[in-house]
């Protein structure tokens, strides 16, 4: 997996699409936060994403009033092959899709 994300920021950053800021959305799914990172993001719902450092990133938090005036720090995460294997609703990507999905159309929010 980290072979495919390194492939993947270089490929990036020499032919496009270019990085955006990255929020994280809170548990409840009611909020967005903002985040330091910047990166792109690998699933429609954005709920993952990629740093421009190469690193994964879950981008789900607790809801927190603080968070909202101040953003959250989001750690990095060990990135997985599958994205949302065993989720309820059942849509799960592979990381190489979703990468290629992230290069060729950027956002890959609706």
């Amino acid at each position: 997996a980290e072979a495919l994300i390194a492939a993947f920021v270089a490929e990036a950053r020499a032919a496009g699409p270019a990085p955006q800021s990255l929020r994280a959305r809170s548990w409840s799914g009611r909020r967005t936060y903002r985040t330091p990172l910047r990166g792109w993001y690998l699933r429609l719902d954005r709920s993952c994403a990629v740093g421009e450092d190469g690193r994964f990133h879950l981008l789900s938090v607790p809801d927190s009033l603080l968070a909202a005036l101040r953003g959250v720090d989001v750690p990095a995460s060990e990135p997985v092959l599958v994205l949302g294997r065993g989720s309820r609703d059942g849509d799960s990507v592979t990381l190489a899709d979703a990468l290629a999905r992230a290069l060729a159309g950027g956002d890959p929010a609706p």
